[in-house]
């Protein structure tokens, strides 16, 4: 449990560091990491490969040198056999091999004239044969250096084996070649090794007469195995039945590597056992390839032993060429990521200047780059964040501004409010007294409206609030005029909760009462307001009079100043200077009504001259709660 908080901690540690780096240290970081992995895998599989290659090379290299001198030592086996087959064959061989008798002078003539003539025949047709001997049981005349008598080697080993196999091959390995004629003289024998072929011979069956030999020495037999070496590399060995080691003596493995003849006999062992080969071997360091091919007619075994020492040599210089190879590779990848990089992110590093300064509160003054990619639609896209974070800073101080001037004319109104409305209470008092009810309703109706101009806690109000102070207004407006205004309402009952913003429909209503009559029209005056419910949770608010409406380019010279952004004094001359103990104006709701809810949002004026005026309102349906009918983006009031 700790190691694995450790390493938690070492990661989350690295991490944290590795996150503080530039970003063009760890994109150069992550080009390392991302090359090095394959880099390594290629080199790794390269260098197995040129491994795999090498040692393949060498053991077809020595597996051929093999096979070559297994066709040379199956061509001395061959002549070998043939020599002692034509002397084994002979019968005048055979009759005085088994002449139990002295033979006289005349057939001893005659023998050496015609048989012996043709035995000295082979080795002179087989100029590898070291020896033909032929060995009898019997006490007759010797006839060098071919006929022996047998009691010189019967003492033997190899002798005598060769005797238990009743006529059939015995091959034989001895490390000298010892001379029978001389070698009860005292004389040493000379240190050559040979190689014998021995066939006993029986007349007849089962009788032993003697014993057939025929001799080569080893360095014909097997040339390459006591070659001279030319590499100091290789070296071929011969290992017979009895495990005896032949290979040459001047710089040889066997005396270099005392354990190698021991692995060797040891390897051959298991061999017989199993039949599976271990050809590899490591002395003192030194690691050698064990290559081995049976030469079963003779019950021998051809060793050739290889050292590694040139290959790992080879191996070790490719190992060396691929890493550095990856170095370089490595290097030069970096040296042009980190240019690239930083090509790539100048723009970056311009970009986040920029930001800097804005974040330590220095004026944006736009900044230029060049050339697209993310980087450039970054430095766009933080373009459009100024522009709009500076629109909504001007957006906020118009509408700081606005408020204040609506707050501030209504404290202009408020001067003195209890004194007002404690007079207007006194005259409302005396025309209860006096039973002028009709002034007594109009200074209540004015009282009302007082009120609601005075008390500006906030920027939202109900909309049935709104539609009050409009009904209080008419009745007010109506004392003045001979034709009362009828005021028209058609709002659905659930729809009077709806918010709206404060003096929002009043100065509607007041523009209609000014200019849509003039007071020589007959008829009655009407005023409708209707509630119209649209879809995406919108609504329409419709003011509309039956004055005597406006001409077609008045009209259009109207709605494009309330299309105008920005505030203005004046608005259509049919409507004139806007009074402001009245209202904040047609203008100014239409940029309070955009400011607080959107461009989408607004008024929009239709008329017919002689006919009517139509303004419609349009406003997001929002409860006083700050929340839509179905759609919570409504309660987005700024």
């Amino acid at each position: 449990m700790k190691k694995g908080n450790r390493w938690t901690t070492l990661r989350d540690s690295f991490m944290y560091w590795f996150g503080r780096r530039s970003l063009q240290s760890r994109l150069i970081a992550s080009y390392i990491f991302i090359i090095l992995g394959p880099s390594l895998a290629v080199s790794l599989y390269s260098y197995k490969a040129i491994n795999n290659m090498y040692v393949r090379d060498v053991v077809d290299k020595n597996t051929s040198l093999m096979e070559m001198e297994i066709k040379h030592i199956d061509t001395q086996i061959e002549s070998m056999v043939r020599a002692v087959q034509v002397a084994y064959d002979d019968i005048d061989v055979q009759d005085y091999l088994a002449n139990t008798h002295e033979p006289s002078l005349e057939e001893l003539v005659r023998f050496s004239t015609s048989s012996f003539k043709n035995l000295t025949r082979i080795q002179y047709y087989n100029p590898n044969v070291e020896h033909l001997r032929l060995f009898s049981s019997s006490n007759v005349t010797e006839i060098w250096p071919i006929f022996f008598r047998e009691s010189r080697v019967a003492d033997e080993l190899w002798y005598e084996k060769a005797k238990q196999m009743k006529g059939l091959e015995s091959w034989s390995f001895l490390y000298n070649d010892q001379d029978v004629i001389e070698r009860y003289k005292g004389q040493t024998p000379a240190p050559t090794p040979k190689v014998s072929l021995l066939r006993e011979m029986s007349i007849p069956a089962n009788h032993h007469v003697g014993m057939v030999q025929v001799d080569m020495l080893l360095d014909k037999f097997s040339p390459r195995t006591y070659a001279a070496p030319q590499d100091n590399q290789t070296q071929m060995l011969l290992v017979d039945s009895e495990r005896q080691v032949f290979t040459r003596e001047k710089n040889s493995f066997i005396t270099d590597y005392p354990k190698l003849e021991r692995v060797i006999t040891e390897h051959l062992q298991h061999y017989k056992e199993t039949g599976d080969w271990d050809n590899q071997y490591t002395e003192n360091g030194e690691s050698f390839l064990l290559l081995h091919q049976p030469l079963e007619r003779i019950n021998a075994d051809l060793l050739n032993v290889v050292s590694m020492d040139g290959v790992l040599q080879n191996i070790s210089r490719t190992r060396n060429i691929l890493i550095g190879a990856n170095i370089g590779f490595i290097t030069l990848v970096t040296v042009i990521a980190y240019v690239l990089n930083a090509f790539i992110l100048k723009n970056l590093r311009l970009l986040t200047e920029e930001m800097k300064k804005v974040r330590r509160g220095k004026a944006y003054s736009g900044i230029t780059i060049r050339g697209g990619g993310e980087v450039g639609e970054l430095a766009h896209h933080f373009s459009k964040l100024m522009n709009t974070i500076n629109t909504l800073v001007a957006q906020a101080v118009q509408k700081e501004a606005l408020t204040k001037e609506a707050e501030l004319r209504t404290l202009h109104n408020q001067i003195d409010s209890h004194f007002l409305y404690n007079t207007l209470e006194n005259i409302k008092m005396l025309a209860e007294i006096e039973k002028q009810r009709q002034i007594s309703d109009a200074l209540t109706s004015l009282g009302g409206m007082m009120r609601y101009n005075f008390k500006w806690s906030g920027e939202y109000v109900k909309l049935h609030d709104e539609i009050r102070h409009i009904e209080n207004y008419i009745d007010v407006m109506n004392i003045r005029f001979d034709e009362p205004i009828d005021l028209q309402l058609d709002i659905p009952r659930h729809d009077l909760d709806m918010e709206m913003l404060k003096m929002s429909l009043q100065p509607i209503v007041e523009n209609a009462v000014k200019h849509a009559w003039t007071g020589e029209e007959t008829g009655q005056r009407n005023i409708s307001i209707e509630l119209q419910n649209m879809s995406q949770n919108d609504v329409r608010i419709v003011v509309t009079d039956n004055g005597r409406g406006m001409d077609e380019a008045s009209l259009l010279e109207l709605n494009h100043e309330l299309d105008k952004e920005g505030l203005t004094e004046k608005v259509h001359r049919g409507f004139g200077t806007e009074p402001k103990i009245h209202g904040i104006g047609l203008r100014n709701v239409q940029e309070r009504i955009r400011l607080y809810y959107g461009k989408e949002y607004g008024l929009k004026v239709f008329s017919k001259e002689g006919q009517f005026t139509q303004v419609i309102m349009r406003l997001p349906k929002v409860l006083l709660t700050g929340r839509g009918d179905t759609d919570d983006k409504t309660n987005n009031r700024g």
